[in-house]
């Protein structure tokens, strides 16, 4: 069975998502990769990696690589997975 390898992430539509990837690189210095986002590495208080992630990406509002699923309670839970080579 596969699994969950991650949880949290910033992901957003943008009508001009290469536009809006420029301006948060350019202004923010998010190193904004190819496929549209980074990946934050969690760090402790001294500045050494614990081994986590957290994903941030702009996506073109015509992008559909995401399923939904509702947990018992109800709660709307967004998956996502890589695009293949990634």
């Amino acid at each position: 069975m596969k699994r969950v390898t991650g949880i949290g992430g910033i992901f957003f539509k943008a009508k001009d998502a290469p536009a809006l990837q420029a301006w948060y690189k350019r202004h923010l210095g998010i190193d904004v990769q190819e496929w549209g986002g980074t990946a934050f590495s969690w760090a402790d208080s001294d500045g050494k990696p614990t081994g986590g992630t957290t994903i941030w990406s702009v996506g073109s509002d015509k992008d559909d690589q995401f399923a939904w699923v509702i947990d018992p309670e109800g709660n709307k839970i967004e998956l996502w997975q890589p695009p293949s080579g990634q």
